[in-house]
C-alpha cells in the first residue's frame, strides 16, 4: 500500500516538475532567444568527441553512455545558468527586485524586506548571517546614501560595534552592484560572527522591530470619508 501511495506521489510530481522546467524555458527564451540553438549544441558537442573517443579507443559504448550523461549534465548547467541571467534581466528594475534576490540568498541568513523606506520609494532590506547585518539598497544612489547612513547608525546603536554592518546599492553604477552579483557578494564577506551571535543580533533586531510594523498612523480624517471618521459630539 505504501509503495502505491509513493508511486501515485512520484507520478504526480513529475508533472509538476516538468510543467515548471517548460515555463522556466519559455520565460527564458524570450529574453533569450538562442537559449535552445546553445544548449543543444553543447549537448551535441560533449556527445559527439567522447562518443569519437570511444570509437578511436575501441570502447565507443561505454564512451557513448559517458558522453550522453555527460552531455545531459552540460547543458543542464548552461541552461540553469542562462536561465538565472534571463530571471535576473527581468526582475531588474523593478522594485523589490533586490528583496527577492535576499530571499534566495541561501542558509544561514535571516532577512527582512523594506526595514526603512522613504517617501520617494527608496528602500533598505536587511540580511543577518555570519558576515554580520548586510543593508541592501534599491533605489536613487543619491537618496539611498542618506538612508543607509540613518539605518547604519541605527543598527551600530542596538547590535553594538562588534557586529559588522555592510552596506550595498543594487544598480549599475559607480560604487553600486548588479542585481545578480549581489547574492555573490555577500556570500564572500569575510564571516567574524558565530553561530550564538547571530542568534543575539537577530534577538535584539526583533525586540527593536522594523520600520513597517513601528510606522505610525496619520493623524486627522480619512480622505474622502468628510466628516465620517470624526465622532459624534456630545450633547
Amino acid at each position: 500500500m505504501a509503495r502505491k501511495e509513493r508511486a501515485a506521489n512520484a507520478d504526480t510530481a513529475n508533472p509538476g516538475r516538468l510543467k515548471q522546467i517548460a515555463q522556466t524555458y519559455k520565460m527564458t527564451r524570450r529574453h533569450d532567444p538562442k537559449v535552445g540553438l546553445i544548449v543543444a549544441g553543447v549537448g551535441i558537442v560533449i556527445f559527439g568527441v567522447l562518443l569519437g573517443l570511444g570509437f578511436l579507443i575501441g570502447h565507443p559504448v561505454y564512451l557513448g553512455i559517458l558522453g550522453f550523461l555527460l552531455a545531459f549534465l552540460g547543458m543542464a548547467i548552461i541552461f540553469g545558468r542562462r536561465a538565472e541571467r534571463a530571471a535576473f534581466g527581468q526582475m531588474e528594475g523593478q522594485p523589490g527586485a533586490a528583496a527577492a534576490v535576499l530571499d534566495n540568498v541561501g542558509r544561514g541568513w535571516t532577512t527582512t524586506p523594506a526595514v526603512a523606506m522613504n517617501r520617494s520609494q527608496d528602500v533598505v532590506h536587511r540580511a543577518v548571517g555570519k558576515a554580520g547585518i548586510v543593508l541592501v539598497a534599491e533605489g536613487n544612489p543619491n537618496r539611498l546614501r542618506t538612508l543607509l547612513a540613518a539605518e547604519k547608525k541605527k543598527m551600530a546603536r542596538i547590535v553594538g560595534p562588534e557586529v559588522p554592518v555592510h552596506d550595498i546599492i543594487v544598480g549599475n553604477g559607480e560604487d553600486q552592484t548588479p542585481l545578480k552579483k549581489v547574492r555573490t557578494k555577500m556570500l564572500k564577506l569575510p564571516r567574524p560572527l558565530t553561530g550564538p551571535q547571530v542568534t543575539a543580533t537577530n534577538d535584539r533586531l526583533r525586540a527593536m522591530g522594523d520600520l513597517m510594523s513601528n510606522m505610525p498612523l496619520p493623524k486627522g480624517p480619512i480622505p474622502g470619508r468628510g466628516n465620517a471618521g470624526r465622532p459624534p459630539r456630545a450633547r
